[in-house]
């Protein structure tokens, strides 16, 4: 988690695996925001941070056909491998835009959505404020963030540290730091931001990998794929043999590595 522009070149990095082995772990996320915003037939949704479309899909299909389903990024390559994805549903549009400012009309969706996306911008109090400007007066915005992590992920993540600057091990502990260390912090910010009637619901997600190769796949293909592109080229190789190590150790008993992910889905509406 670096600056937007320097984390919005490694996700277009990213974009063509993202998701994509093997490993649900975006999708379900994304899917249970959804459903606690309650979209329904005919509304204007706006998906910020929209990735690979694993909120915008299902948003798109409870607007309908009669609706509007908008989703922004900064990253060019997933904007345009969503917009291939979901070409399919007409009331989908794709745009390249920041999820700091998005440049768009005010009140001009029903529901807005941010899955995963509002611990990696430096001042997350300005744009949820510029966000709730966005939502029709009763309108419903809804944020997933990061709750506590699986000890074991954080072993292997510390394995990383001899190696990164201190400003992106800085700017990874700010996701659990901060407003994001409780669920009340969170709320606070929708709280300061104008919403009203906030409330979170947390639940758990696995992360299941068949084996520790595919932890180092699914890592590339995420926001860790920072972590790994920090390190010195050089330096890669003896890193990832110890990652395979410490993973190899994590192993139970059907050979399989499970990480548990509490996850923060974060509701208000615009009064």
């Amino acid at each position: 988690m670096e600056s937007p522009d320097g984390i919005a070149g490694v996700f277009d990095r990213a974009a063509d695996t993202y998701d994509a082995v093997g490993v649900p772990w975006v999708g379900p996320i994304a899917t249970r925001l959804v459903a606690e915003l309650d979209v329904r037939p005919g509304t204007r949704v706006l998906d910020i941070g929209c990735g690979r479309g694993a909120a915008l899909g299902p948003l798109a299909l409870a607007t309908g056909p009669t609706g509007h389903a908008l989703g922004i990024d900064l990253a060019p390559r997933m904007v345009e491998l969503t917009a291939r994805d979901l070409a399919h549903l007409p009331q989908v549009e794709v745009r390249v835009a920041d999820a700091r400012a998005p440049e768009l009309p005010p009140a001009s969706f029903d529901v807005v959505a941010a899955s995963l996306v509002l611990f990696f911008l430096p001042e997350p109090a300005a744009a949820l404020r510029a966000w709730t400007e966005l939502v029709v007066h009763g309108g419903r915005l809804g944020v997933t963030t990061l709750g506590e992590k699986d000890p074991g992920w954080t072993a292997v993540d510390q394995l990383f540290g001899p190696h990164l600057p201190p400003e992106l091990i800085e700017a990874r502990s700010r996701a659990l730091r901060g407003p994001y260390a409780s669920d009340a912090g969170v709320e606070r910010l929708f709280s300061d931001a104008g919403l009203t009637d906030v409330r979170t619901v947390v639940h758990s997600v696995d992360a299941v990998f068949g084996d520790p190769e595919q932890f180092v796949a699914f890592s590339w293909s995420h926001g860790q794929r920072s972590m790994w592109e920090a390190v010195p080229e050089a330096a890669r190789p003896g890193l990832q043999e110890e990652v395979l190590g410490a993973l190899e150790e994590q192993r139970d008993a059907s050979g399989r590595i499970t990480f548990r992910q509490a996850v923060r889905h974060t509701l208000g509406v615009r009064p």
